[in-house]
């Protein structure tokens, strides 16, 4: 529509009602009242002069104007808050914070961290997501995350990486089950592992591979907690992370092993390559690395 204007809280409201899939999450979210979201959605598509959802069920889906909107709206608000930290930066770190991380880092890693880092910069407003790595990549190249913690080397050159530590695996059986001591104690066994793509899961499938192994099955979970719970009652065998292993030993009554050629694999601190100024980002990165050098210290 000529001389439409579209203006920061018309997207912000746009993107909460795309996120929380409906107006009373997005009034949640936005901590305002149904009528105001309401209103911006209407304002906005009078501006854009195009519907930008329909209903399906309780929960309102994007028209194919609205995904094209929604990539535009992404990029511009990752933009304004780029702005805002680059003329804040003699000021101590503030303003949102998206960040992504992997199941594994969220559980084991990063409560220490996430701790740490409100106490010290209280004026910065984190929001934690938790993906796949390659989801994490993804929604960074489109501006939805500013960082995020992911395993295994990433190999898209549209993000900045920075190796923070390596993780260590582990076999986990039920306690038990008979110790496992070599790798052909696994054969035939069932496997439980997230889905393909995990890196853990690759680093698996390759150690098996090298030491000619065939398991009975292996069986796809997307939480680590249900994985650990399932080895523990019986269900299979899995590779997990140390620190996840750590986490949920004592109540799922699992056992952890460590053989050789299971490498550790490295973990790293993602954002967005064109994103330069980001004190939230940068303060975030400092407490992360100095938590894993504690983490390696008394490790």
């Amino acid at each position: 529509m000529k001389g439409a204007r579209v203006d920061l809280a018309q997207l912000r409201t746009f993107k909460a009602v795309v996120d929380e899939g409906g107006v009373l999450g997005a009034s949640e979210k936005l901590h305002c009242v149904q009528s105001n979201v309401t209103a911006r959605i209407r304002a906005l598509e009078r501006s854009v002069g195009v519907q930008l959802f329909h209903r399906q069920g309780r929960r309102l889906q994007l028209t194919p104007s609205g995904r094209t909107l929604l990539d535009y709206a992404d990029r511009i608000l990752a933009l304004s808050r780029e702005a805002v930290a680059a003329v804040s930066l003699g000021d101590k770190p503030s303003g949102d914070f998206l960040l992504g991380a992997i199941e594994s880092s969220a559980t084991a890693r990063l409560p220490s961290v996430l701790a740490r880092f409100h106490a010290s910069y209280p004026e910065v407003r984190l929001t934690l997501v938790t993906h796949s790595s390659a989801a994490i990549i993804e929604e960074i190249q489109r501006c939805r995350l500013d960082a995020g913690l992911v395993a295994g080397q990433p190999m898209d050159s549209g993000v900045a990486a920075d190796e923070i530590y390596r993780e260590p695996l582990v076999l986990v059986a039920s306690a038990s089950a008979p110790p496992i001591r070599r790798p052909r104690d696994l054969e035939g066994r069932a496997m439980l592992m997230w889905p393909v793509g995990c890196p853990y899961r690759s680093a698996l499938e390759r150690w098996l591979s090298a030491n000619r192994i065939a398991p009975s099955r292996i069986v796809s979970y997307s939480s680590y907690g249900t994985i650990v719970a399932c080895v523990g009652a019986g269900a299979g065998v899995s590779l997990v992370p140390r620190g996840v292993f750590v986490r949920y030993q004592k109540e799922t009554k699992t056992a952890g092993y460590q053989l050789e050629g299971l490498d550790d694999v490295p973990n790293y601190f993602v954002w967005h390559k064109d994103v330069k100024l980001h004190p939230a980002r940068e303060a975030f990165l400092g407490v992360l690395r100095e938590q894993a050098n504690l983490h390696i210290s008394t490790g």
